[in-house]
């Protein structure tokens, strides 16, 4: 690679970390949908007092399996302790001994049973720590089962402008990465900050028990280790959040490469391909090993220190037992304590974060809880049944405050008829369906279906009486027959075959594997464009509602199978309310009204043939259609 080239990359990737920076702070790294793991693991929450009080609000209905975790906690941390300090009367009484004061069998008879109490001890603490980590696996669980369910409920209770604005990417991320976090938390880290406080604390009261000298220097040396601790911490966060930024670069960069190779060989771009990853390769192996570096001398760092501290403790400990009468059992305890004082220190200062990461992820989770559902109005109507009669009138929207997409729109249908939207790209006509759907609101005018406002009927309602065909195909995991019946859930099998004949697809369904329990996947990868379109258009035939929207529903099959598909269209628009987004001369032609859009504005409106007449924009657009076709 030329240093030219290795310049521009260096300046593209610069950039994109600086916007993803500005941009929320978020990276996606590695898991399903966008480019993987969110950055906010590594960050802090906007308002940690607020997140914490209402995580443990949620963790409300396990108050009662939480509190019995704690209790084991606490006796798994005090048995421990124990454990240590019971040395100290076993080294006393049978280790430094005078063997002429007590009898020999005698002796061992009592050393076997002081070593039996402490096993008993030791017991008592490995069996409370299981139980308490079984418990919290469960609380863990049934939390993350909850919300889990809470956070899908609530996006589907979203509008579609929430998705709209809000990428796959990172919608994804807080079912994965943020509710991982705060798993992660539950099972392991709040029980490990609790139990590691606990032996601090009763390590701390042991120690300066046992001797008030010894204990004293260990509390003056933590400070220092703590320091060096903390320094190194920050430092490895920093080269970790590093990599974990140049890892999601990579990853996606790979992702956007492998899913678009179709247009890297066809503009030959091979190569240029192969030295972008070079680059991005290299720039992650300088930062991993930047991080793991720092991440790896944590260890040996601390334990030295450790080992410095002990040192130290157990000459000071010598000189007490040679000059003081300090008892063995008892120095063999406090350098014992000493060794077993920086653990917790570590173990709480490294859970810090993870607690940071769960909180973040957390909140993360609760900023899409606390968004406005979609509501219907106090004062809602449910009819019996929707005929389809539709009206717009003086309709203007706008998906922003400052520009106007929709202006003064008025039409009437009524069922059995047709009435296509024409205009070039932008012109608004895809908005009109979005607003027949009440995917978004108007800010001015009125939209009745069967002489009622659309916003009085309740949306459940109304969308069950709309059928759409959209340009971008989506198919679900699940057989060719679950698909079709998608429109329809009560219909029969028969009755999904018929719909899949009036879309034409009865007869490549036919020759799949299974025919129509053929498993699709992956929204269908195995299917062309046209088949997966044939199969959504079955879906929208097999559906009940009178009013059907085509938003160029035929445009990825070919000329000939539209044939087929406008024969079947016709029998399923009949006595339904149709509206058509098409390029297609045939679909423009057959239309009971023909809308020409321009700028969010009706200019022309009429028969094919009366709109051909005026000799205006339609009929520019309808040569223009002749030359494509």
């Amino acid at each position: 690679m030329n240093q030219e080239r290795a310049a521009r990359l260096q300046k593209k990737y610069s950039r994109a970390a600086l916007s993803s920076g500005q941009q929320k702070k978020e990276l996606n790294i590695g898991r399903g949908g966008g480019r993987g793991r969110a950055m906010s693991a590594h960050g802090k929450p906007k308002n940690t007092k607020g997140t914490v009080i209402r995580l443990l609000q949620y963790l409300g209905n396990e108050r009662g399996r939480i509190a019995a975790a704690m209790s084991l906690t606490v006796v798994f941390a005090l048995s421990s302790l124990t454990g240590s300090y019971l040395l100290r009367p076993i080294i006393n009484q049978f280790i430094y001994y005078d063997p002429q004061e007590t009898d020999l069998g005698k002796r061992i008879f009592s050393f076997a049973a002081a070593l039996g109490g402490l096993a008993a001890v030791y017991a008592v603490s490995v069996i409370s720590q299981w139980l308490q980590q079984r418990i919290m696996l469960t609380v863990s669980q049934r939390s993350l089962r909850r919300l889990r369910k809470e956070l899908f409920d609530k996006l589907q209770t979203l509008p579609i402008a929430y998705f709209d604005n809000h990428p796959a990417g990172d919608v994804m991320s807080r079912f994965t990465n943020d509710v991982d976090a705060v798993g992660e938390m539950l099972n392991t880290t709040f029980i490990q900050i609790v139990s590691g406080s606990i032996t601090l604390v009763g390590t701390i009261i042991l120690m300066l028990y046992t001797n008030v000298i010894l204990g004293g220097l260990t509390l003056l040396l933590a400070p220092a280790l703590t320091l060096v601790s903390k320094f190194i911490i920050q430092k490895g966060r920093k080269a970790y959040a590093l990599q974990q930024k140049n890892l999601g670069i990579l990853n996606g960069f790979a992702q956007e490469t492998i899913t678009g190779q179709k247009v890297v060989k066809l503009f030959n771009h091979e190569e240029v391909a192969m030295d972008e990853f070079s680059f991005l390769n290299r720039e992650l192996m300088e930062t991993q090993i930047k991080a793991q570096f720092r991440s790896s001398i944590m260890g040996p760092v601390t334990h030295q220190l450790c080992n410095m501290c002990y040192a130290l403790t157990a000459c000071v400990g010598a000189v007490l037992v040679v000059l003081k009468g300090f008892d063995l059992g008892g120095l063999t305890v406090s350098v014992n304590y000493t060794r077993q004082f920086n653990r917790p220190i570590n173990e709480i200062s490294m859970q810090m974060n993870n607690v940071f990461s769960a909180l973040a992820g957390a909140e993360r989770v609760f900023e899409v809880l606390d968004q406005e559902p979609e509501q219907d109005a106090a004062d809602v109507v449910s009819p019996q049944k929707i005929q389809g009669y539709v009206e717009m009138d003086h309709v203007y929207f706008g998906y922003g405050p400052d520009k106007t997409v929709l202006k003064d729109i008025s039409l009437k249908a009524k069922p059995g008829q047709k009435i296509a939207f024409v205009g070039s790209t932008g012109a608004g006509k895809t908005t009109i369906t979005n607003l027949l759907t009440r995917f978004y609101d108007i800010q001015q005018g009125r939209i009745t279906v069967d002489n009622l406002p659309i916003d009085k009927i309740p949306r459940a309602k109304l969308r069950s009486s709309i059928a759409m065909v959209l340009q971008d195909t989506h198919l679900f995991t699940g057989t060719v027959r679950e698909n079709i019946r998608y429109g329809r859930l009560d219909a029969t099998d028969e009755e999904v075959e018929e719909a899949a004949k009036i879309a034409s697809a009865h007869s490549f369904i036919t020759h799949l594997e299974k025919g129509y329990d053929t498993v699709l996947e992956q929204d269908a990868a195995n299917l062309s464009q046209g088949q997966r379109q044939l199969l959504n258009i079955a879906r929208a035939a097999l559906s009940r509602a009178p009013i059907l929207i085509l938003d160029e529903a035929t445009s990825s099959v070919d000329t000939r199978t539209e044939r087929h598909i406008d024969r079947g269209m016709d029998a399923i628009m009949k006595n339904r309310t149709t509206f058509v987004i098409a390029h297609r001369l045939s679909t423009v032609r057959t239309a009971d009204a023909i809308m020409v859009l321009e700028g969010g504005e009706i200019i022309e409106r009429g028969t094919h043939e009366e709109l051909l007449a005026l000799n205006g924009r339609y009929a520019a657009l309808y040569h223009e259609l002749i030359e494509l076709d």
